[in-house]
């Protein structure tokens, strides 16, 4: 491949996938807490009665394309069709602008009856229509990062994540101030509609960004297709059908998680009521789950998520050209730095459970940390979903990540109707569903995976190395916590428990050999810390 040293390897790509989402994430904090103040619980209930309706129709629209162009150019790039490559990018261009001019045309001309017959929330009017000009942009640039992303330019993709935040957060809040205080007699619902439409100036920025590094590219894309070898002409439909082959069942995958999130809210709280608990409690009870204690049991995700994108086109194109060794070689890398990702994440949770829980949520009663130990073991199994779903799609096998989902998500329902409606475990049995739900799905994506690449994981390497760091560190949080909050009290005693745990981890995992010189030497800087870690004898 040409400019190949110019390319991102995956695990490069990864990680700067996973700074631009932990970037992201602390911007869209940053949005939601202020805006909460702003705008109140009036307001924010606009805002939530509509957003997710907009998720939806975005799920429909664009998911499994991104994943599609990127498996697809990749393909194409490395064979040397730089021409079919850009060729692919075009239509599927195309493809997502004529699905999100219909998705703009539902939701903005349909917001009427959508907000007053089915939402049942009438003044979610105009947050509605304020959010539904983005479905114009957005799934046009999920073509464009799509396009990136296959031929592993991660940086631009990043890049674009992070505008389209920005725009959002400072043009949402401050249009949403300025509406509160212009219109003071329906301020509430102006000021829904304002932080709403910064989602939609977001993504104008975002695209506006991708086109302008696109078209700033014209000429060493047009020398490229020019030099382009191996080019087959391929008909529309026949890059439409294989767009939609890869797409449709990542869509269907996608679609799985909110809507059995949303039949899970429905039985969460009504088997809470028949086991004995008030309305109030039920409801409280079920925000202490999936409000507090997922959302902190989702946050390593983020870099596992940036795993999986860097993989498809990884994946895709060593599969492309035939090279069967790289593609396991990069599917080892990648589950031995999941590992050492959300072990740690997990080990660490499940050591601090309840002093976190007190930390974030002081009003909330103790037992809450108890919700979240019980997840913990989620952060492990989602983390190895993700990114073997990464490798299935670039392996060209999308359904398989679909059928252990919807596998694991059977399991999930069962258990979550059958043990929530104990009272003396209560919310827990949600908890557990979850958990059995990832790990099903897990193992069934690793297995086949382990089958259809013929792939031997090391022991020592990847279970026995790793377990031993994580315990180590655990022990010595559970240690350090407990001498120092008799000094200082939990709230600096855990985020001082927090860092001792980072410092142990890493000081353990390398006198251990649990990362080698190659592994470190695919980061960014990579070159840079392993003269550090060798000077300080930490790696040979």
């Amino acid at each position: 491949m040409n400019n190949n040293k110019k390319k991102d390897s995956f695990l490069k790509g990864a990680l700067i996938l996973g700074a631009a989402g932990v970037i992201v994430k602390i911007l869209g904090a940053f949005f939601r807490i202020p805006l909460a103040n702003l705008i109140g619980a009036e307001g924010m209930s606009y805002y939530q009665s509509v957003y997710p309706i907009y998720t939806l129709f975005l799920t429909i629209a664009t998911a499994g394309f991104p994943t599609a162009v990127a498996k697809l150019v990749s393909e194409k790039v490395a064979v040397g069709d730089y021409k079919g490559a850009n060729k692919v990018f075009k239509v599927s261009h195309t493809v997502l602008f004529v699905t999100g001019i219909i998705a703009f045309g539902i939701l903005f001309f349909g917001a009427e009856y959508i907000v007053t017959v089915i939402i049942k929330n009438p003044e979610a009017l105009y947050s509605m229509k304020a959010i539904a000009p983005a479905l114009l942009f957005v799934p046009a640039m999920s073509a464009y990062r799509g396009y990136f992303q296959g031929r592993r330019e991660m940086s631009k993709y990043a890049v674009s994540q992070i505008i389209e935040q920005v725009f959002r957060v400072i043009l949402g809040l401050s249009l949403a101030y300025f509406l509160m205080k212009t219109y003071t007699d329906k301020g509430v619902v102006y000021g829904a509609a304002g932080a709403m439409f910064g989602a939609t100036i977001g993504s104008v920025a975002s695209i506006t960004f991708l086109m302008i590094i696109y078209l700033a590219n014209s000429r060493q894309r047009k020398l490229e297709m020019k030099a382009s070898k191996n080019f087959r002409d391929e008909r529309l439909s026949t890059i439409i059908k294989k767009l939609l082959v890869i797409a449709i069942p990542i869509i269907i995958g996608a679609s799985v998680m909110p809507l059995v999130n949303l039949v899970d809210s429905v039985i969460v709280q009504r088997r809470l009521q028949e086991a004995g608990f008030t309305v109030l409690q039920a409801k409280s009870m079920f925000g202490q789950l999936t409000g507090m204690a997922l959302t902190i049991i989702n946050l390593p995700s983020v870099i596992t998520t940036a795993m999986s994108l860097s993989l498809v086109p990884s994946i895709a194109e060593a599969y492309a050209i035939g090279n069967k060794a790289k593609a396991r070689k990069d599917t080892k890398s990648a589950i031995k730095i999941t590992l050492l990702i959300v072990l740690p994440a997990a080990f660490g949770l499940a050591s601090l459970a309840t002093p976190i829980m007190q930390l974030l949520y002081p009003k909330q009663p103790a037992s809450i940390g108890f919700i979240l130990l019980t997840l913990t073991p989620c952060v492990i199994f989602l983390g190895l979903m993700q990114t073997l779903t990464g490798i299935l799609q670039g392996m060209g096998k999308p359904m398989i990540p679909v059928i252990a989902l919807a596998v694991g998500m059977v399991f999930k329902v069962v258990i979550s109707y059958t043990l929530t409606g104990i009272y003396d475990i209560n919310v827990i049995g949600s908890a557990l569903g979850t958990v059995v739900a990832y790990f099903i799905a897990a193992m069934i994506n690793l297995i086949y995976v382990k089958k259809a690449m013929n792939i031997k994981f090391s022991k020592k390497e990847f279970f026995i190395k790793p377990l031993i760091t994580v315990t180590t560190m655990f022990v010595v949080v559970k240690l350090s916590y407990g001498l120092v909050s008799k000094l200082l009290g939990n709230n600096i005693a855990t985020l001082i428990s927090i860092v001792i745990g980072g410092i142990v981890y890493v000081i353990v995992l390398l006198g251990l050999g649990g990362i080698r010189k190659e592994e470190i030497l695919t980061m960014p800087k990579g070159e840079k810390i392993y003269k550090i870690l060798k000077k300080l004898n930490f790696i040979r």
